[in-house]
């Protein structure tokens, strides 16, 4: 189970306590202007120690540079979503995106 946009809207703390909650998304506000708006950068920041800290995994939305991909990596934050990955795509072209992204992590670990 994933709290999605968390820091938004009806996204609370108590979900986490109450709820078998595993993952925390990073609403995509917080990271649209991640390394140049300080309180967004302080903001994900605090999501993503408070997700380490209660052992959930931590996604970001709306990832849409090579910097903000790299900043929210190096801070723990390892999965993310968004245009930078890839824009919406057809099943078909996204059956093909999968398998070249696989293949593209498995040369990485080799």
């Amino acid at each position: 189970m994933a709290v999605d946009d968390f820091g938004t809207g009806y996204s609370s703390l108590t979900y986490l306590k109450k709820m078998p909650v595993k993952h925390l998304k990073i609403d995509k506000q917080f990271i649209r202007d991640l390394l140049v708006n300080e309180e967004d950068t302080r903001i994900a920041n605090t999501i993503i120690d408070l997700g380490k800290s209660l052992n959930l995994t931590v996604v970001a939305e709306g990832v849409e540079t090579a910097e903000q991909e790299y900043y929210l990596s190096q801070r723990g934050c390892k999965l993310a979503q968004g245009y930078f990955f890839s824009k919406p795509l057809r099943p078909a072209d996204f059956e093909k995106f999968v398998q070249g992204f696989h293949q593209k992590l498995v040369e990485n670990n080799a």
